[in-house]
């Protein structure tokens, strides 16, 4: 039986039902660990480089007062390092530093333990099989939309 617009348009809904919760509880920081708005800058950091606290409070959507509260915080924790912008002195620059990088390392492998936790204990050996099978297919829809 061929899969219908409909079956499409359910599978999208459920997809994203599914997914949104466990993106959520993968999400989820212990009181020793950084805050998602912590773990967020960090991230944009590293995959941008250094920038502005106003540049990342407008990128965030976030007003500027809160963004300096989230840089004071992870520049506190030695988690990132504020540098004189090279193209206006005026501006300070915000950085990942070694100690941001390894942080941000270790929040990744905690999520990727918990989750491996969960597929080894949680699912069946032909339910990891079927879900192994589908990486290939969600990676590749997450390039698509």
């Amino acid at each position: 039986m061929p899969v219908t617009s409909a079956d499409v348009d359910r599978a999208a809904a459920e997809l994203r039902a599914c997914l949104g919760p466990l993106v959520r509880r993968l999400r989820t920081v212990h009181k020793d660990e950084l805050t998602l708005s912590q773990i967020t800058v960090l991230v944009r950091l590293e995959r941008e480089g250094p920038s502005t606290s106003g540049a990342l409070a407008l990128a965030e959507e976030i007003r500027p007062q809160s963004m300096g509260a989230i840089v004071s915080g992870l520049e506190a924790g030695g988690l990132v390092l504020r540098t004189p912008d090279p193209c206006d002195g005026r501006r300070v620059a915000v950085a990942i530093s070694a100690k941001g990088r390894r942080s941000l390392q270790g929040v990744r492998q905690e999520k990727a333990r918990r989750l491996a936790r969960a597929i080894g204990e949680g699912l069946s050996p032909a339910e990891q099989e079927q879900l192994i099978a589908a990486i290939p297919l969600l990676e590749r829809l997450g390039r698509l939309v």
